[in-house]
């Protein structure tokens, strides 16, 4: 028998999708619908959604057991409570239980009325004011997290605090200055001007920032121009730490649909799709009100602005999953499956979204683009440092004493960031260590913070720059509860995909909390990690722990050596 070439590989779900219409994301929207107000398992209900889409019972009950949206039960009222990095560190995680008490009602469940429930998640993107929370859609922030909950106190809810550190804001313009978005789409679309978009995205340098940092220009040209080609903006921005997606979305959407609508003409996609995190219900609003807007205004459509270009985009919600943000598994969960990744070969821009060649690009990657085709490739190449062009939005947690987004170019120094822009850690505090990239990006001690914001520079000691959000922590947080926090992230959102990972993160998790010192088995487990699991959740989660172990001066027992 000739063996089946990688690309070629039959998928069942794909294959009886199809069949039925493609439902995708109406299955995951209809399942949300559903869940809504239910606090019954999924065995419940979930078949007869999907039964009622012309899909077999399995259809509904594998997203719905897999996404924490959709396998938590929910009472009428239904609170979520962030216990990320950001806001473990602000209270050191004593907060989810204080929410417990207030609500009357376990993590996880809902009360046996039926009248409220509270889910843990990670995280809502309020790393700036944690800990926080979302009373229904309604968000809850700061030190009286409890109070508001119970109804003593009122509801919190800071804006963002925003700086441009560059004079020239490639990202910010629109936040701080008040740039109009929307005044180079025209002129490109109605002069079929794809190639320029091309070449000044090209000539940039511009890398993705959603923490892979491929090259753009690379990317979109391997999806080859093909008939069908699909772009996605990225907005499952999962790195606890980091709230940049979610700043660009509700502060200034247009510039990331004028983004996207760029990149589809570069790659000759007439089909876009904006993914917004489900935790982010503001910015979920303000995507669909934008996009409705730009169909208005002629920017999308059958016929954009008069043109022979079609260009139509759909706003689309996640279901809680960290993994799912990594591009196969985010095309999954786009499919109506559920959000694990998928071995590469093939490549989403070979095959991607219902096979078709798919460009994935993050929301702020996205958001460059409009600045870059107006002012040209080589002016944005001159900022940064050579081979990490441009700027990036750093986001700064509430231990800091300025906490907030900022705009720096790449190479800034990570020193400078924490105590000038920062001002290093509120009431004087002793840093411990700081959290760069997310979870798995890695930590930092606090002689350890003078090297350049570049993927090459933190690689260099250890940590990854993803997202670039920065969580600082102090004495009042003891080391071994830091490693059993990334345990417990890893144990949680592992997509389960591949046992490497599923059952690594489990042990890791029972490791750490039984304090079984450094020896053979914590060195298999991270070789075994660091070499055979399917994507870079579960490679990184070595790497991670090691720089803990290196920020806190190898002092806590119990991790890998």
């Amino acid at each position: 028998m000739t063996p089946t070439a990688p690309g070629d590989r039959f998928d069942a779900f794909r294959s009886l999708a199809g069949r039925r219409g493609r439902p995708g994301h109406q299955l995951l929207e209809s399942l949300a619908r559903t869940r809504s107000g239910t606090a019954e398992e999924p065995g419940a209900w979930a078949p007869a959604v999907a039964t009622g889409l012309g899909l077999p019972a399995a259809a509904g009950l594998g997203p719905a057991t897999y996404y924490e949206d959709l396998a938590t039960p929910h009472g009428l009222r239904h609170v979520r409570v962030c216990t990320a990095t950001a806001c473990f560190a602000a209270r050191a995680g004593r907060h989810l239980t204080e929410a417990e008490e207030a609500l009357g009602v376990r993590a996880g469940t809902a009360s046996p009325d039926g009248r409220t429930s509270l889910q843990p998640v990670r995280c809502l993107g309020y790393c700036y004011a944690g800990p926080a929370a979302l009373d229904g859609d309604t968000p809850c922030t700061g030190p009286t997290l409890a109070g508001q909950l119970a109804g003593r106190t009122p509801a919190r809810d800071p804006a963002v605090p925003v700086a441009d550190d560059t004079g020239d804001p490639v990202l910010l313009g629109g936040a701080v200055a008040g740039d109009p978005a929307w005044q180079v789409w025209p002129r490109i679309v109605t002069t079929g001007a794809a190639d320029e978009v091309r070449a000044q995205v090209a000539a940039s340098g511009l890398r993705g920032r959603g923490g892979a940092g491929f090259g753009v220009a690379a990317k979109w040209e391997a999806a080859g121009l093909a008939p069908g080609s699909v772009v996605v903006a990225n907005g499952d921005e999962g790195d606890p730490g980091s709230y940049a997606d979610r700043l660009l979305m509700e502060r200034d959407p247009q510039r990331v649909l004028e983004g996207l609508a760029l990149a589809c003409l570069a790659c000759a996609a007439e089909q876009g799709v904006v993914l917004v995190r489900s935790e982010y219900p503001h910015a979920l609003a303000r995507m669909r009100e934008a996009v409705r807007q730009a169909y208005a205004d002629g920017h999308f459509g059958p016929s954009v602005h008069g043109t022979d270009t079609a260009l139509h985009v759909v706003v689309v919600a996640g279901a809680g999953s960290y993994v799912a943000g990594e591009e196969t598994a985010l095309i999954a969960g786009l499919e109506g499956d559920r959000g694990c990744a998928r071995p590469r070969p093939p490549y989403p821009t070979d095959r991607g979204l219902w096979d078709a060649p798919t460009v994935v690009n993050n929301v702020e990657t996205l958001a460059s683009v409009p600045w870059i085709v107006a002012r040209g490739g080589d002016a944005y190449a001159r900022r940064g440092v050579p081979g990490e062009t441009g700027t990036k939005l750093v986001c700064l947690s509430e231990r800091f004493a300025r906490p907030g987004a900022y705009e720096v170019e790449l190479g800034t120094s990570l020193l400078r960031i924490v105590t000038e822009l920062g001002g290093g850690l509120k009431d004087g505090g002793e840093p411990a260590a700081v959290q760069i990239g997310g979870p798995l990006g890695g930590f930092l001690g606090p002689d350890d913070l003078d090297v350049p914001l570049t993927t090459a520079g933190l690689a260099a000691r250890g940590a990854a720059l993803g997202h670039a959000g920065l969580v600082a922590f102090d004495r009042h947080v003891a080391a071994e509860d830091v490693l059993r926090h990334i345990w417990q992230f890893a144990a949680a959102e592992s997509c389960g995909a591949c046992s490497p990972c599923r059952v690594g993160a489990r042990r890791g998790l029972e490791l750490s909390s039984t304090g079984i010192p450094p020896g053979p088995e914590w060195e298999r487990l991270g070789r075994l990690l660091a070499e055979a699991s399917l994507c870079a959740f579960g490679r990184r989660i070595p790497s991670a722990v090691h720089s803990l172990a290196r920020a806190y001066g190898n002092r806590p027992a119990g991790w890998a050596s």
